[in-house]
């Protein structure tokens, strides 16, 4: 009987099986808890709404972490169901750290934290904050940021590659400014750190206009920059795009399986 309430549950809290009416029930309710988290966070910081809405905003939080308690502590007894979290202990110990069992518990811990620490230290507030973290929760939901998940990890090399060209160019970029601006301006390019400062700018196109050359070569480098940040972060996007067209395109795609072993093959 245990088992079968603890496969029933496992059931409703991670397969999300088509035409399971209850589990869907249960995700559209989470979902709609989290975002209302979040509005409430961002609504908290607005001083007139909480000075009137205090209690409200106190009360929802209350609801909303005995919902969160209760789900994270029965999918910690559930996950066992799942054969990668086979074990009473360690399965659900590899459970607890794993992605979405941190998400779960940073969406809870701030709650917490101040209660078990029942002392003045006011740098405690910020973990309020911390509550913006159950926006991840989502991810367990909605199957479209499973798929970006899979498309940064599809691309993780290429993406790596081109974080190291940009970070070569700026600083190539920020090395170049610096010894052609230090000696007319050394207090706006005082160093090379402080240069990078304008290189960033520069290379993202941003241009605040607090730093800027001009020497005439000065001008020409930054122009230079300039084109070659428009491109270089133009390379991301291209990777990020592909990467998601052909994830599209696997789940689209025809499952095939082994004649003999019936296993999935892969496209």
């Amino acid at each position: 009987m245990r088992e079968r309430i603890r496969k029933r549950l496992f059931d409703i809290l991670e397969l999300n099986t088509p035409g399971d009416r209850l589990s869907a029930a249960f995700d559209y309710f989470i979902i709609t808890l989290i975002i209302l988290n979040v509005v409430a966070v961002a609504l908290q910081t607005v001083r007139s709404i909480e000075d009137v809405h205090a209690l409200l905003f106190r009360r929802f939080e209350c609801f909303s972490i005995l919902v969160f308690t209760a789900e994270y502590l029965l999918r910690l007894w559930v996950c066992t169901s799942a054969p990668r979290y086979r074990g009473a202990v360690f399965g659900r110990i590899r459970y607890a750290l794993s992605f979405l069992g941190v998400v779960d518990l940073f969406a809870i811990a701030p709650f917490y934290i101040p209660v078990i620490l029942p002392m003045d230290l006011r740098f405690l507030r910020v973990l309020r904050l911390m509550r913006v973290f159950r926006m991840f929760k989502l991810s367990r939901y909605v199957r479209s940021l499973n798929v970006f998940t899979a498309v940064l990890k599809a691309k993780t090399e290429e993406l790596v590659i081109t974080l190291f060209l940009v970070l070569i160019l700026l600083m190539l970029s920020s090395s170049l400014m610096y010894i052609i601006e230090n000696p007319v301006q050394p207090a706006a390019f005082s160093s090379i750190p402080n240069a990078m400062w304008w290189a960033v700018e520069t290379l993202t196109t941003v241009g605040y206009g607090d730093i800027y050359p001009v020497t005439v070569l000065g001008k020409l480098l930054g122009a230079v920059i300039s084109i070659l940040g428009i491109g270089l972060f133009a390379i991301p996007a291209g990777i990020l795009a592909s990467g998601f067209t052909e994830e599209i395109r696997k789940k689209r795609a025809p499952v095939r399986q082994c004649p003999h072993c019936g296993r999935e093959i892969d496209p």
